[in-house]
């Protein structure tokens, strides 16, 4: 742990909790765990964003107990809007995304200013995330429970690759240094197809924290995951059925499309249409009950993303 000399010294870290229409007891449990960091409050911000809730958060909780809380709006519906205004004010030389459903370990931000401290190359990174079960899930989806961002580690593990592993942090609990923040923020705030990689609404986009995390990478740096830093991820029963299960996965392939294009502007080749077609078919029939449904789900949904890119290219010629 850091000895009090090393607090003076230390760059400060930004807290920022996205939130639409938040389950109350979830997040009362997230405040809580924040409340209890061995970090000294004087070393960290935390900014509560309410992207639009019907009842506004500012009214059912109160940051009064930490002396830099702030209450921001994001009307514009969609995670990454509320984001983006949480990353426009951070003060702090580390930002720390924790969702409105994750419980951080005491030691979580203290650790993860010695990770910066100790691998000055890392960019973005994250950590071990254990799953709690508002009830046990069906065994029909539990080879899908890693898409509800639960994977907890036994060792670390680090990449400068842009290519999804298990280096690549989830957005649950994320770190990263200010100046990766701030380039993410510069490239998206007037990117439209950038903004749609994260979830809005009923749309489950899930390609945004790859997008973020490889900002680092564009930039010389790298990303990790690291066993020794810990959260928990409440996990309601309404994620645990096998239609929002299918939903999700097909955000990850729709989105996935968006992402091919936005990093690498590559878009769709119609001449391959035909392998794709086939290799639909030998996966449909190889597959049963969830795993079919995901096949037609993430086909339709990169369809959609397909038609969504090439609009977007006909607009800008």
């Amino acid at each position: 742990m850091l000895t009090r000399y090393d607090f003076e010294s230390v760059m400060k870290v930004s807290v920022l909790i996205c939130t639409h229409n938040p389950r109350p007891d979830y997040l009362r449990r997230v405040l809580r765990a924040l409340k209890t960091q061995t970090l000294p409050k004087e070393r960290w911000e935390l900014f509560l964003i309410d992207n639009a809730s019907n009842e506004p958060v500012e009214r059912q909780f109160d940051l009064t107990w930490h002396p830099n809380g702030y209450h921001l709006r994001e009307d514009k519906i969609g995670k990454i809007n509320a984001l983006l205004l949480g990353l426009a004010k951070h003060r702090g030389e580390i930002v720390v995304i924790v969702d409105d459903d994750n419980v951080l370990d005491s030691s979580y931000l203290e650790l993860s200013l010695e990770i910066a401290q100790r691998l000055p190359n890392i960019g973005a990174w994250g950590g071990s995330i254990r799953g709690e079960f508002e009830i046990e899930p069906p065994e029909e989806i539990k080879p899908y429970l890693q898409g509800l961002a639960v994977l907890e580690l036994t060792q670390d593990y680090w990449s400068n690759f842009p290519i999804w592993s298990l280096a690549t942090p989830y957005g649950a609990g994320m770190c990263m240094r200010s100046q990766v923040a701030k380039v993410y923020w510069s490239q998206t705030i007037n990117d439209p197809l950038k903004k749609s990689l994260g979830p809005s609404g009923s749309a489950l986009g899930r390609k945004d924290d790859d997008d973020l995390a490889w900002t680092a990478i564009d930039l010389g740096m790298g990303n990790g995951r690291f066993k020794a830093l810990k959260l928990t991820h409440l996990i309601p029963k309404e994620r645990l059925t096998a239609d929002y299960i299918v939903r999700l996965f097909a955000g990850f392939f729709g989105s996935g499309e968006v992402l091919e294009f936005v990093r690498n502007g590559r878009s769709f080749n119609q001449k391959k249409a035909w392998r794709e077609w086939a290799r639909l078919v030998v996966d449909y029939l190889q597959s049963r009950g969830v795993k079919r449904r995901i096949v037609v789900a993430a086909w339709q949904a990169r369809r959609a993303a397909r038609r969504v890119v090439a609009q977007t290219i006909h607009a800008g010629s």
